[in-house]
């Protein structure tokens, strides 16, 4: 594999580091605190799920922590923080009540989304294109970093979006890959992704990815030899009903390095 590793570098538009066969899978568990909320219950418990993702292979952690409270509570993203030992994502709209929160817990990252109570999951990227926006982006930025906390944004696939984070002083910029998940074979959606990731990977972001991606889908964007992470939940969840959900992150991570492998072997 190191000989695979030094001949994708050699043609990797001379890349800052090597293309590894480790893609990461970040797992977000917000949907079984959902189906928790429905009966305004104990269980399913999301610590729980996230203790399993860990078995079954996932490298870090997602959450959602919104205004409404809807699924995840302040409770479960401490008790993620204390018990899981993987890297632990929040995502955050721009509310200062938020934001008090997640500086006392101090995740490993944090990934800024625009957000609507009326919607039903996040609709799409942030609009960095917005001044008011983007110096409200730099403001919780600043602080979260002061923290330690690595801070990005989920964009929609332009490049603009990804010189406006560039701006912002972000380190990570997380794609939203709905349009091509609705319909994986519109290979003008795939191509936008692709050239997102390029850019913003050329520009010295670390790039992720993720949104309605499931095993069916996931296989073209795991490909992308400059994406580094996955964030991955609902299906990961809906799966789990019929296979567990230990095993259905293993599943998802096993898809990923069989698709990342191809990748490698194709550009050497």
């Amino acid at each position: 594999m190191e000989e695979l590793n030094s001949k994708t570098k050699s043609k990797s538009f001379e890349s800052k580091r090597v293309f590894t066969l480790d893609m990461r899978l970040s797992v977000n568990v917000d949907h079984v605190a959902s189906l928790r909320e429905a009966r305004k219950a104990k269980e399913p418990d999301p610590v729980h799920a996230a203790v399993l993702a860990k078995l079954g292979g996932a490298d870090g952690i997602t959450v959602h922590l919104r205004k409404d409270r809807r699924h995840i509570k302040e409770r479960d993203v401490r008790l993620m923080k204390e018990v899981v030992q993987l890297p632990l994502t929040v995502e955050m709209g721009l509310f200062d009540d938020i934001l008090e929160f997640v500086l006392e817990v101090v995740p490993y990252k944090v990934t800024l989304v625009p957000e609507r109570v009326e919607e039903v999951t996040t609709e799409g990227g942030m609009d960095l294109s917005d001044k008011n926006l983007r110096e409200s982006v730099i403001k919780f930025s600043s602080v979260l970093k002061g923290k330690g906390v690595r801070v990005g944004v989920f964009i929609d696939p332009e490049k603009r979006m990804v010189d406006y984070a560039l701006d912002c002083g972000l380190s990570f910029v997380e794609i939203n890959t709905t349009a091509y998940s609705r319909n994986p074979s519109d290979e003008d959606e795939l191509r936008k992704i692709k050239e997102v990731a390029r850019y913003a990977f050329e520009k010295g972001l670390e790039v992720m990815a993720g949104h309605a991606l499931n095993i069916h889908n996931v296989s073209s964007i795991a490909q992308i030899l400059e994406i580094d992470e996955l964030s991955i939940g609902h299906s990961i969840v809906s799966r789990s009903i019929f296979l567990g959900f230990e095993k259905a992150v293993q599943e998802m991570k096993e898809k990923m390095i069989r698709s990342r492998l191809l990748a490698l072997l194709n550009s050497v």
